[in-house]
C-alpha cells in the first residue's frame, strides 16, 4: 500500500511510463505533469525497462541487513518467557532488561502479543480457522446442565440446606451441532449422552441442515466413547458419507465453534433469567435457538445471523 502522501500509485506510475516510452514525452515534462521530481520519474522508467509491469508495484522498505537487530538468542529468551509467565511487554521488559517497545515488537512479529490467542497451559498460539462453505465441517458437543426443581433452584432460594424434594433432580444433556462456516446451530436436550442418543441426534441434525440446503461432509467431535465406539453414530456417519474428525486430546480449542456456542447458550439462555421450572427453561431454549439462527447478529459473520451466511 502506498503511504497517505504518495504522489504516484501503481496506476499513476504506469501513466508516467506510458507518456515517456510510448508517447515520447521528455522525462522532465512527464515528471512535471505528474507533480514528481525528475529523479522519481527516471526511477520508475528504469524499473519498467528492467522488470516490466512488475517493477511498478510497491516493494517492502525492510533493509537487506539489520546489523543492530536483536540477536536470535535474545528473541528466543523473550518468547520463552512470554509462554512461561504470560507476562505483558511492560513486565517482560523490566525482567529481561530490554525496552518495552523492543519486547512488544518481538511478541507482535511472532503472534504472541495477544494472550487470548494463546493456549494458557501450553503457551501455544491457537490459530483460528474457518471452512470455506457451509456443511464442510460440523462441530458436535454435549453440555451437561443441572435440572431445575419445581419452584426454582439455588439461584432463587440460595445455597443453604435444600428440602429433600429439591435434591437430586439429575441433569439435562444439551446436544449441539454447529456449522463451522455459517455458525448455524441445531440443539436437542436428552437425559443422557449414550451411544444410541448421539447417533440419533446426528441423523436429526443432518436432516435439519439438509432442510436449509447444507450437506454435511465432515463431523468433528471429542474423543468420548459415545462417538468413537458407537455403532449407531458411526453408521449414521456412513449413511451421510461424512468423515469423522476427532479433536486432539486435551485440546478443546480445536472444537472451538461449538465450545463458544455452549458458552453463548449458557449466558443468553440458561443463566439469563431465573426459571422456576425445568420445563420453562426448555421452552425458552426452543425460542432462543430460533432467534439465534435467524435474527441474532454474529460478530464472526460481520453482524449477520447464521441463516444469512448460508
Amino acid at each position: 500500500m502506498p503511504h497517505a502522501r504518495a504522489k504516484l500509485t501503481p496506476l499513476g506510475r504506469a501513466a508516467l511510463v506510458e507518456r515517456v516510452l510510448m508517447q515520447g514525452w521528455p522525462v522532465a515534462r512527464a515528471a512535471e505533469a505528474m507533480n514528481v521530481s525528475r529523479a522519481t520519474a527516471h526511477k520508475w522508467v528504469r524499473r519498467y525497462r528492467d522488470e516490466g509491469p512488475a517493477g511498478l508495484l510497491d516493494r517492502s522498505s525492510r533493509p537487506l541487513r539489520s546489523p543492530h537487530a536483536l540477536p536470535a538468542r535474545q528473541v528466543e529468551r523473550i518468547l520463552a518467557s512470554r509462554r512461561r509467565t504470560k507476562y505483558g511487554p511492560h513486565r517482560l521488559a523490566w525482567s529481561l532488561g530490554h525496552p518495552r517497545s523492543t519486547v512488544y515488537g518481538v511478541l507482535r512479529r511472532h503472534n504472541l502479543h495477544r494472550l487470548d490467542w494463546m493456549d494458557r497451559p501450553t503457551g501455544r498460539v491457537v490459530r483460528r480457522y474457518e471452512r470455506d462453505r457451509p456443511g464442510e465441517l460440523v462441530h458436535i458437543d454435549v453440555k451437561k446442565l443441572g435440572r431445575i426443581p419445581d419452584g426454582g433452584g439455588w439461584r432463587i432460594h440460595g445455597r443453604g440446606p435444600q428440602p429433600r424434594a429439591l435434591r437430586g433432580r439429575g441433569y439435562d444433556y444439551i446436544h449441539a451441532a454447529v456449522d463451522d462456516h455459517s455458525r448455524l446451530a441445531y440443539v436437542e436436550v436428552h437425559p443422557d449422552e449414550r451411544a444410541p442418543t448421539t447417533g440419533a441426534f446426528l441423523a436429526r441434525a443432518a436432516a435439519f441442515f439438509a432442510s436449509n440446503g447444507v450437506a454435511i461432509s465432515e463431523v468433528m467431535t471429542d474423543n468420548h466413547l459415545s462417538y468413537t465406539r458407537s455403532s449407531s453414530f458411526q453408521a449414521t456417519l456412513r449413511s451421510l458419507q461424512a468423515c469423522h474428525v476427532l479433536t486432539p486430546f486435551r485440546r478443546p480449542q480445536v472444537n472451538g465453534k461449538v465450545e463458544r456456542f455452549n458458552r453463548t447458550l449458557l449466558e443468553e439462555w440458561a443463566y439469563v433469567r431465573l426459571y422456576r421450572t425445568n420445563a420453562a427453561r426448555l421452552t425458552a431454549l426452543r425460542r432462543w435457538i430460533g432467534f439465534y439462527n435467524s435474527e441474532r447478529p454474529h460478530t464472526a459473520l460481520g453482524g449477520r445471523p447464521p441463516m444469512a451466511a448460508l
